[in-house]
């Protein structure tokens, strides 16, 4: 029996070009894990990765149809509005003669199973939840001809009625999985330190996606140290810990974290991670920094009490400010995970947040700002927002499969005001991309980027006044003209010079 894993293409969205809410960073790492799972199992299998090799679907159709694999395993990612793009990529193999079974696998498939299977008839089933155990059962009934209902966690179109489906609950002991396959070692090395999260914030849908079961479960220090050491070995130096939470709950998770960096710290690496502002202390930034610790994205998400409470994020803006201090006298600038514009927010909200950016610093920097002060919530189905706000009857469902929520905002000036900040600072993000661009985000800070920068703090500031007023009127596209010419003037200055 033969087996292909698929990473299938990925396309850049024109509308959220800049935005990785579409799906947790740890999905990067899924068909590594789900080969080496398969692999592990004693099956012929194949490690396809597109979207690395920045293979178009064309490309990846070709491979596909030329390898011919029993068992087509795709890790299904949402990318925005091009999603229709993969289940073409299905429809075209079917037509090409294309027989094998196509199984999808990942956060997006898992959260919209029933929908999927309901409508796209190429597709033969779909692992919900973790996969690994889920994905070696489905191997093992096809190579053996039996039938493939009844397995727990996975869904078939033959059985969509919800009270058929049987879950899977979560590995308790994530050690057992083999460490995934990377077809390359170039950049940064991701690793997975832990799987799931220890909280509900309202906007991620990992609790969703593990049937609400044992939300984190860390690795041992011993096993994530026998993965990496090889990884040095073969010349990797820069890795990122894709854990939603590296450093993990509590006084265990702390002990378990300094155990690591005590066996990682003679490897003479560098590397980032992710956590939320309460898990951070001294000692734990001490023995990070002594074992090559140098980026950090930490979760604050607003400078509003209130949005916080609406969002389930069990922290207040104090522990925030506390935290980028503690990292600041540590030698690390963190970079911050931030919800400026939140449907249920309202202009004092957005007074709280840039008052917050700008008591903490966080506003001098061009790429940070026009990040900072862009990014609105993102609504996607299996978050507690989603269920929320369709019961409230604010829900629009919108994307393939209603996996995106387009919610009313409750105030006509947060409204406003996202629409034409958003606008603005994806101008500057664009320019940053473009390497003929004095704010090209590969050049050094200068002269044009400090002014650029300092218009955007204006303009949000600008803007805020005149919606506390009442002052709102203009056609919001003709207002926008407005401030990309004034961004355009700024540029083109440098330019002639």
């Amino acid at each position: 029996m033969k087996i292909l894993i698929l990473e299938h293409p990925r396309m850049i969205s024109e509308k959220r070009f800049n935005d990785i809410a579409n799906t947790p960073l740890w999905s990067c790492l899924m068909g590594g894990y789900a080969a080496a799972m398969l692999e592990s199992a004693g099956f012929d299998t194949c490690f396809m990765d597109a979207a690395g090799k920045r293979w178009p679907f064309e490309r990846a159709e070709k491979e596909i149809l030329d390898l011919d694999p029993d068992l087509l395993c795709v890790n299904a990612v949402y990318f925005w509005e091009h999603t229709p793009r993969l289940f073409d990529l299905f429809t075209r193999l079917r037509a090409k003669g294309f027989s094998g079974h196509i199984n999808l696998f990942g956060f997006f498939p898992s959260l919209v199973f029933q929908e999927i299977l309901a409508t796209a008839r190429e597709v033969d089933s779909i692992a919900v939840g973790e996969f690994e155990h889920t994905l070696v059962a489905l191997a093992s009934t096809l190579d053996n001809a039996g039938k493939i209902t009844g397995i727990p966690g996975l869904a078939v179109n033959s059985a969509l009625d919800p009270n058929t489906f049987q879950s899977r609950p979560p590995e308790k002991d994530p050690d057992i999985f083999p460490v995934p396959l990377r077809p390359s070692l170039e950049g940064t090395v991701s690793l997975l330190s832990s799987r799931g999260c220890y909280n509900h914030c309202s906007f991620c849908p990992v609790p969703s996606y593990y049937n609400q079961g044992p939300l984190w479960r860390g690795r041992t220090p011993e096993e994530i140290a026998l993965e990496m050491q090889p990884l040095v070995e073969r010349g990797a130096k820069e890795f990122y810990f894709v854990d939603p939470n590296f450093i993990g709950p509590g006084k265990k998770g702390k002990q378990r974290i300094l155990k690591l960096m005590a066996l990682i710290k003679p490897m003479k690496i560098r590397f980032g991670m992710e956590t939320r502002p309460s898990d951070l202390d001294d000692e734990i930034l001490h023995h990070l920094v002594e074992a090559g610790f140098t980026s950090l994205l930490m979760g604050i998400e607003s400078g509003s009490e209130q949005v916080l409470g609406k969002i389930n994020k069990s922290a207040g803006p104090s522990q925030g400010t506390e935290a980028i201090e503690l990292c600041r006298r540590h030698g690390i600038e963190p970079e911050v995970g931030f919800l400026m514009f939140v449907q249920d927010a309202t202009l004092q909200d957005l007074r709280n947040n840039i008052d917050f950016l700008m008591a903490n610093t966080l506003l001098d920097r061009l790429e940070r700002t026009a990040n900072l002060l862009c990014h609105c919530q993102i609504v996607l189905k299996g978050t507690a927002a989603y269920t929320e706000f369709e019961r409230e009857g604010r829900l629009v469902k919108s994307g393939l499969f209603g996996f995106e929520g387009e919610v009313t905002f409750v105030d006509d000036g947060v409204r406003w005001m996202s629409k034409l900040v958003v606008a603005a600072c994806h101008t500057i993000l664009r320019s940053m991309g473009d390497p003929d661009s004095p704010v090209y985000f590969a050049k050094a800070e200068s002269g044009v980027s400090k002014r650029a920068n300092a218009y955007l703090v204006a303009l949000f500031f600008r803007l805020l006044d005149q919606a506390e007023t009442g002052n709102m009127g203009g056609d919001i596209r003709a207002l926008t003209d407005g401030i990309n010419q004034e961004i355009r003037t700024i540029l083109d200055a440098e330019m002639i010079r």
